[in-house]
């Protein structure tokens, strides 16, 4: 069986992400949109990441940025993932598949017609987000996580996920889970309470 990965995204600093390794983190996520209220400078993140054990994996984030800004701050923090948060298109992160990195396409579920968007993409997995007109990411609401078995890719759950729901999530036999809001105190800082509460919750489903 594979054991769920557990993404902590909007790291900005490195407290909290020493907790979230401590605590069982297997993905750190750094937010390279500037509208984003966790964003973080390529340059303040790869000081970060450089104090990172080798075993633990770091995605970028990011929204409608070009091929060039992306591979810059790829090479400029080691990441191991990209994450497409915004608009991009099938042939933009096609793009990325003679890149030596993982990709992940975020789609934000409103129906079932983005759900069926999936397929088209040939990155390494899709992330399901809840929809939000207003933002790209980072809402702290859930949507319906029963279309998560009409999806053949991997995936990752994103969307409200925190303490009370984390181990509901992790039983549908998903990829990975992307947690953020549902354990800050505010945008950007985690709640060291909350998070220990998210993995003690789902420890049972990790082996």
């Amino acid at each position: 069986m594979q054991i769920v990965k557990v993404k902590i995204c909007g790291i900005t600093n490195y407290e909290d992400a020493q907790a979230a390794i401590d605590m069982g983190a297997d993905i750190l996520g750094f937010n390279f949109y500037k509208k984003s209220p966790r964003y973080i400078t390529p340059e303040a993140a790869a000081g970060i990441i450089c104090k990172f054990p080798a075993y633990v994996q770091v995605a970028g984030v990011f929204v409608n940025s070009s091929f060039d800004e992306i591979n810059k701050i790829m090479s400029t923090c080691q990441l191991n993932w990209i994450q497409f948060h915004g608009d991009e298109t099938t042939e933009f992160c096609d793009s990325f598949l003679s890149v030596d990195v993982k990709t992940m396409k975020a789609i934000r579920v409103k129906d079932q017609s983005n759900v069926e968007m999936a397929k088209d993409y040939s990155t390494d997995a899709i992330l399901l987000d809840a929809y939000d007109s207003g933002k790209y990411g980072g809402t702290g609401i859930s949507f319906d996580w029963n279309v998560v078995g009409n999806i053949t890719q991997r995936i990752f759950l994103a969307g409200g996920i925190n303490p009370s729901n984390a181990a509901k999530a992790v039983e549908l036999g998903v990829y990975g889970i992307d947690v953020c809001s549902g354990i800050e105190s505010s945008p950007g800082k985690k709640d060291y309470k909350k998070m220990q509460e998210l993995f003690d919750n789902i420890s049972h489903l990790r082996g």
